[in-house]
């Protein structure tokens, strides 16, 4: 059944059909946990594969993320403002694609309203590199699925598809992340090789770090 569906959704993404060994290979990754204070006109932040600046537009201050490696990514950068305000999720938002920036892509996305002497700091960013197949899944994920604040969440406009998926998140995830056993990885690798319509993230998945170290599809013991 799951090589069916690979077979099948590849068909609709146009792309070449990927085998279940394509589909267990590790994906490779890149993470920067520094903490980097970004100001309005900064030369621009190179980590984890991403040129990040920060720019004043209008009454908002805006990320402007961009994808400098050679691969279409899954990605996150979690920010915070500086000084802390907790109005910034009423800041208009630009409709973006907050899971997948494709190779050489840009995004603008907004952090807060527009002060005086704010920062805005960047305290994680990670990326995924995704074959094609793997980014028509993850580009049809809503973003609370993999842990994705609201903030930044609300802005998503992901692809229109027949089959939409569930937007309800497993109390084994919510537990997962909220204790930190759980990361983002773990969960866009997970959806990197399952369909979000038919395949529930496993509690008990991590991201693969080695080449067929699992068999898929992954599912938890006893489905």
């Amino acid at each position: 059944m799951y090589q069916d569906y690979l077979a099948k959704d590849a068909a609709v993404a146009g792309v070449k059909a990927p085998t279940i060994e394509d589909m267990s290979k590790k994906l490779i990754a890149r993470v920067d946990e520094g903490r980097h204070v970004l100001d309005v006109g900064q030369q621009p932040l190179a980590i984890a594969g991403l040129a990040i600046t920060l720019v004043h537009t209008k009454s908002t201050l805006v990320l402007d993320i961009t994808n400098t490696t050679a691969a279409d990514l899954a990605y996150l950068v979690v920010t915070a403002p500086a000084p802390n305000m907790t109005s910034c999720g009423a800041a208009p938002a630009l409709a973006l694609d907050v899971m997948v920036l494709r190779k050489g892509a840009r995004v603008q996305r907004v952090e807060c309203g527009f002060r005086d002497g704010m920062s805005i700091v960047v305290t994680r960013a990670e990326t995924v590199e995704l074959p094609p197949l793997s980014v028509f899944y993850v580009a049809q994920v809503p973003p609370m699925l993999v842990g994705i604040e609201d903030r930044i969440a609300r802005a998503h406009r992901g692809p229109t598809t027949n089959e939409p998926c569930s937007t309800i998140v497993s109390q084994a995830a919510r537990s997962g992340l909220e204790r930190g056993e759980i990361g983002w990885r773990d969960l866009v690798d997970f959806y990197a090789r399952h369909r979000c319509q038919t395949y529930q993230f496993p509690s008990l998945y991590r991201a693969f770090t080695a080449d067929g170290q699992r068999s898929l599809p992954a599912v938890s013991p006893g489905m």
